[in-house]
């Protein structure tokens, strides 16, 4: 509710204007008429009722200026009263033209908003798994996968495909976290500096297995039939050293439990090359 007051705050100066109470002379009713006809069908409001696919948006517009064609002719034939009415109806209904309107405005600029955080985001972890690489010398393919689907992902997105822009760039960023936690994986520099208990080690365990969980699910949501063989053995394999590890962990018994996280992301990592995506590990 919070970004809809904000939205219609945009237009505050042209409400004000159409709500003004002015004396009903003949001067004042030509002004509301004029500011509602603006309002209707010039102003940003206007617009964005416009670019709507609202329905709801759309039918309440065309009510808008049923009103204000009435309120015309009535003020045209020295009916002031039946002018007041009809401005107010022709201000009632643009109002709701725009809050039919706003939540798809809201969708779509959330939507635009979401991608380029996961952008940044992506680009980032992409920086850290070239820093990784050149420290380790490995690596290197999957850098390269990741920025392969990161193009495509662009690429959709420059068409107006946002939707399969957005899955594109999930995959992309999944990779490229998963990568880059199994690059580091076993490198006690990093683990001595970053980790004072072993609860904290477990929880960034825990954090790197559900990151691989997601992408081997990612994945796998596009295929009309689960993975077969090796990959599937894989998978379900790692799901029980999980169940395991997190049991370990509700008794408090936390370095057994970072092990067997360690192995079922193991585990994880063949299924997601079972399923066609080289990452490190």
């Amino acid at each position: 509710m919070r970004y809809r007051r904000l939205f219609l705050i945009g237009f505050f100066p042209l409400w004000q204007v159409a709500a003004a109470q002015a004396p009903a002379t003949q001067a004042s009713i030509e002004s509301r008429l004029a500011s509602l006809e603006t309002l209707i069908e010039r102003s940003s409001a206007a617009q964005a009722v416009e670019k709507s696919a609202a329905p709801e948006a759309q039918a309440a517009r065309s009510k808008a200026r049923e009103a204000l064609k009435a309120a015309r002719a009535a003020h045209a034939s020295g009916d002031e009263a039946a002018a007041e009415r009809q401005l107010a109806e022709a201000r009632q209904q643009m109002m709701q033209a725009v809050r039919a309107s706003a939540p798809g405005v809201r969708l779509a600029e959330q939507t635009k908003l979401d991608f380029e955080r996961r952008l940044e985001s992506t680009r980032a972890l992409i920086t850290a798994q070239k820093r990784v690489s050149a420290e380790k010398g490995t690596g290197a393919d999957a850098i390269r996968g990741v920025e392969q689907r990161l193009e495509a992902a662009l690429a959709l997105r420059e068409k107006g495909s946002m939707e399969a822009a957005r899955a594109q760039l999930e995959e992309s960023y999944l990779i490229a976290k998963a990568s880059l936690g199994s690059m580091r994986a076993g490198d006690t520099l990093v683990r001595s500096l970053t980790f004072e208990t072993k609860e904290e080690e477990y929880r960034y365990e825990v954090d790197r297995n559900d990151t691989h969980q997601m992408l081997l699910r990612v994945l796998l949501d596009g295929r009309s039939q689960a993975p077969g063989g090796q990959a599937a053995a894989a998978a379900e394999r790692a799901r029980g050293l999980r169940a395991k590890a997190d049991e370990l962990a509700r008794r408090g018994e936390h370095a057994a439990a970072v092990r067997l996280l360690e192995d079922s992301t193991g585990e994880l990592v063949k299924a997601i090359r079972g399923a066609g995506v080289y990452i490190p590990g």
